[in-house]
This record gives structure tokens, sequence and C-alpha cells, in this order.
């Protein structure tokens, strides 16, 4: 199995990181995937990956650097500045740019200063940085899909990535699958109220899903309140392997499949 996003350089993982990647791979997860969200843990991402890849004890570590919309700050052309020098640096570690994206759910004071021209110009920027250094994204999104399609459409971004805990119509769905983007699958799924978004995930075809937990975000159904952890992800495989129909085997091979033509590894 792959977790094809998981925040493992978040503090709550600070205590028992070495314990958790361990039991993840008794679990057969066999590779997990960290974005970036903040100049602040570029470094740390980088450490993590030296420490745990390369060691049969634990799961492989892809990393991703990037911007996330709702970390921004006023000081974001400076950020994207340290976020290609960076890139520039360690370009050999990387697999993606990301986690960017547009987030309009914003609300208060972050909304103001982190304004919807903000994001998409720093969006917009990083996808040309991606470009550059010939990388897929990976894309945040909160009830910002259209402007995110046009803006994908507009800069002609062929790259593809991966579209971050899918939420959306059947018709949305297609239009990313056309632009070469595969769609996250995560806790969502796992819970009986969220008719829609099963519905859309049951028509779509396996070859475009990636499974992932979004640790220590997106709780799955029954652990409500607890930090979420890729060690769930059977539970996540055990639900879309329901909802299709199909075997867990077929789900693993073919979800793992499709995050390695994601990153093209």
């Amino acid at each position: 199995m792959i977790d094809s996003h998981c925040h493992l350089d978040f503090d709550c993982f600070d205590s028992d990181r070495e314990p958790l990647l361990k039991r993840c791979k008794e679990q057969d997860v066999e590779r997990i995937f960290i974005p970036g969200t903040q100049v602040a843990h570029f470094y740390k991402l980088l450490e993590i990956q030296q420490q745990y890849s390369n060691q049969s004890i634990y799961p492989q570590i892809d990393i991703a650097l990037g911007l996330h919309p709702y970390f921004l700050s006023e000081h974001y052309e400076h950020d994207l500045k340290v976020l290609e020098k960076t890139i520039v640096m360690h370009r050999d570690k990387l697999v993606a740019v990301g986690e960017i994206g547009l987030d309009f759910s914003l609300r208060g004071s972050l909304s103001e200063k982190v304004s919807k021209d903000i994001q998409e110009r720093v969006f917009q920027a990083q996808l040309n940085i991606a470009k550059r250094f010939q990388l897929p994204v990976i894309l945040h999104h909160r009830k910002s899909h259209n402007e995110l399609i046009r803006i994908l459409k507009q800069s002609g971004f062929d790259l593809g990535g991966i579209i971050h805990a899918f939420s959306g119509s059947l018709q949305i769905a297609e239009q990313y699958i056309e632009l070469g983007f595969k769609l996250g699958v995560g806790g969502t799924i796992t819970y009986p109220r969220a008719r829609k978004t099963r519905e859309t995930i049951k028509h779509i075809s396996l070859e475009y899903l990636v499974l992932e937990t979004d640790a220590p975000d997106m709780p799955i159904y029954g652990r409500q309140g607890e930090r979420n952890s890729p060690e769930y992800l059977p539970e996540i495989v055990m639900s879309l392997a329901e909802l299709k129909g199909e075997s867990a085997e077929t789900v693993i091979a073919s979800c793992s499949n499709s995050y390695r033509e994601a990153m093209s590894l």
C-alpha cells in the first residue's frame, strides 16, 4: 500500500515517528508521501527522508516542497524564492511540487491576509516552478475547483499530479482526469453520510485513484477525535474495495500503480 498524502513532518508525530513507521511497514504500507506546506518545514522534510528512507524496516519516504495556501504570509514573494532555491539544491530528492492550490473557505483575518488574488498569484508561480523543474503537483482545493481548473488550463500545465482529498462531482473529476491528474481517496469514503463523494468515487475507474490518509487530519469513521495515522490505510482500502466491488488486492495494486504514474516513478 502507498499513502499518497500524509503530513508526517507535523509536530504531533515528533514523539513517536519511528515506532509509527515500523508499525506502518508491518501493516504493509510500503511507501508514504509527505507534502511540503511551508518554508519552515522544508529542511525537516529533507531530514525525515534522509533518516528513514532506504531502510527495510521503514516504508519508503517520498517528499515534495510547496507553499500551502493556508500557511501563506505577507512574505510570500520571499517564500517563493526560498522554494525555488531549495528545489534547485535538492531536486534529486523530490517527486513533486506541493501541497499547493487554492482554499476559498478561509475566514476572518486569515482570509484578509491571504486573499484570493494572492492565492492565485502564488499558485500560478508554483505551477511555473513545477514546469521549470518538470515535476508534477499536489493540489489542495476548497471551494475552488473551477478556479483551479481554469488556471491549470490557462497555464498549459501538462505534468499532472494528484488532486488531494478529492471531493466534487463526476464532471469535475473527469476534467481533472483529462488534465492528467489522479484523484486522492481518503477517510471521507469511510463515512456512510458522505453519500455524494462515495457515489462519485464509485463511478471513477480505479486507474485514476490513489490512496491517502491526510494524517494527522481527516480521521477515519469510528476514530473521530483521534490523531489520524498512515497505519490506518488498510481501513480505507477496505472501504474502497467494498465501494468498487473489487478485492482489496486489486484496489492496492491499481492505486499503487496510479501513484507511481502520477509521480513518474
